[in-house]
């Protein structure tokens, strides 16, 4: 393979006018590349002011999501030779604040996580002595989302989130799903309260962009579905 050209977005605000392309050429160097590898040879050969987020480069953290040749994507999942081109663009992730070149303010999207409260309540007045049990049937229903790594490829493919910034947004919506769809849980009242509202649910316009982006095929335009039947059940039948 011919050596890549890479034009990535910097932008450090606190010394920058405005958002600019740099270009850089990074030789093929092994079979398999990622662009994620790609990107640590530039910071560590070309340019050390390069700033993006990476961790586990495993595809289990999400921190190395980004805008990579027309779509969202992991940068640690993506090898260079699928994107089928010698030129490959990158951005940061959309609809938030950029704090330096690919790195983000992930507040707001976790803030909203946080909202939708990702965490089982159960209801009983005391813990129970051992674990709470689930049939093989019973969690199965929960199987499609619990695998979110909240990477906010979601969030940003999202045309709604561009608009409105009190959307809840896919990934958070998919949450609260997850847990009312646990057998363990018994908030589904509370739950639906959360999200049966202006910002809530009834924003997402089924456009399927945040299931077509997720590295980890999930659904969270289902999941949305899946609320909203929930929230009219609730409000005409009381359950």
């Amino acid at each position: 393979m011919a050596d890549l050209t890479f034009k990535i977005f910097r932008f450090d605000p606190a010394n920058d006018a405005g958002p600019r392309f740099d270009t850089y050429t990074v030789p093929a160097f092994k079979k398999g590349l990622t662009v994620l590898e790609s990107l640590y040879y530039i910071q560590d050969k070309l340019d050390g002011s390069l700033a993006f987020r990476a961790s586990c480069r495993e595809g289990i953290c999400g921190s190395c999501a980004m805008h990579i040749n027309g779509k969202y994507r992991l940068a640690c999942e993506t090898q260079v030779a699928d994107l089928k081109s010698d030129s490959i663009t990158i951005r940061p992730l959309g609809h938030l604040k950029v704090l330096r070149d690919l790195v983000v303010d992930m507040e707001p999207f976790f803030a909203k996580y946080k909202y939708i409260k990702p965490f089982l309540m159960p209801g009983d007045d005391a813990p129970p002595d051992r674990e709470r049990p689930q049939t093989e049937g019973q969690h199965s229903k929960m199987i499609p989302s619990i695998d979110c790594i909240l990477c906010a490829c979601c969030h940003s493919s999202c045309t709604v989130t561009a608009t409105d910034p009190e959307y809840l947004g896919p990934a958070a919506l998919l949450w609260a799903d997850r847990f009312v769809l646990d057998s363990r849980d018994n908030a589904l009242k509370e739950r639906l309260r959360l999200v049966d509202q202006l910002h809530g649910i009834w924003r997402c316009h089924t456009i399927f962009s945040c299931q077509e982006v997720c590295p980890k095929d999930l659904d969270p335009t289902g999941a949305i579905a899946d609320l909203k039947r929930k929230a009219i059940r609730h409000r005409f039948l009381g359950r």
